[in-house]
């Protein structure tokens, strides 16, 4: 059994999904691994991770959209320290995924035909996150 770890450094332009699946397939690739596990960490408590659909970008508009809705600036918020798009980025983590496993099988992400991965960036400024890929197998 062998395991590889690295950290992923990604530059956001504020909210929104980047995707990083390339990036992650590269690195999964070099480690040789035919079959095991890949899990992805998010070192954040304002950004997340997700797999969704990467052929069609509305698919991503109204994802931006309907999280907008349901964690709106405007509403007051008891913690507001760091300014108003930080409460609603802390409740869309809360929502989503600060981690994912994705099996390894024959060398590659066992991701279906229009899955990606995505780094959801809930801040409004452009911000360096940093996502940990721990990989295990034979």
């Amino acid at each position: 059994m062998r395991q590889a770890q690295h950290v992923l450094t990604i530059a956001t332009k504020g909210k929104g999904l980047v995707e990083i699946t390339p990036q992650v397939k590269h690195w999964v690739a070099e480690q040789g691994i035919a079959t095991g596990l890949l899990t992805l960490y998010c070192r954040h408590t304002s950004a997340s991770l997700l797999i969704q659909e990467n052929a069609d970008p509305d698919v991503q508009t109204d994802l931006a959209n309907f999280f907008e809705e349901i964690a709106p600036e405007k509403r007051k918020y008891v913690h507001d320290t760091e300014g108003p798009d930080d409460m609603p980025a802390h409740i869309r983590s809360a929502l989503t995924h600060t981690s994912l496993s994705i099996p390894v099988i024959s060398g590659k992400m066992a991701l279906g035909t229009w899955q990606g991965i995505y780094l959801f960036e809930h801040r409004r400024a452009p911000h360096k996150r940093e996502v940990v890929l721990h990989v295990i197998g034979e």
